[in-house]
């Protein structure tokens, strides 16, 4: 079993930045891929970034691309989102997610195994 716990988020003016961070306990999320998804009131979740096993490959959901960076330290079991140049429309609870079973980048949510709580990232206008 995979504990996942975000911490990070906040209130943030249009423009400004926030790092959020996901703490993984338990079974190491260290050899899988993770991703932040993200849930706006009154919306669907969706995909925000992820991050293969190592590192190495990143992908982006186009909303967030340029703006936001997905990275991992596998020594810490942490993984991190670097939000930068936050819009209002950027605000939603935003959750980490291990997926257990794939070592690549992984966009969808059904395929994810473990998942944080979640934290609320607000952006004003």
């Amino acid at each position: 079993q995979v504990q996942l716990v975000e911490s990070g988020g906040g209130l943030v003016q249009a423009g400004g930045s926030l790092r959020l961070s996901c703490a993984a306990s338990g079974r190491t999320c260290s050899s899988y891929a993770m991703g932040w998804f993200r849930q706006a009131p009154g919306k669907e979740r969706e995909f925000a970034a992820t991050i293969n096993w190592s590192g190495s490959t990143t992908t982006y959901a186009d909303s967030v691309k340029g703006r936001f960076t997905i990275s991992r330290d596998n020594a810490k079991n942490t993984v991190y989102l670097q939000m930068n140049s936050l819009k209002p429309e950027d605000t939603a609870v935003y959750s980490c997610a291990c997926a257990a079973r794939f070592r690549g980048v992984v966009d969808a949510a059904a395929l994810y195994d473990y998942w944080g709580q979640g934290t609320q990232v607000t952006v004003s206008s």
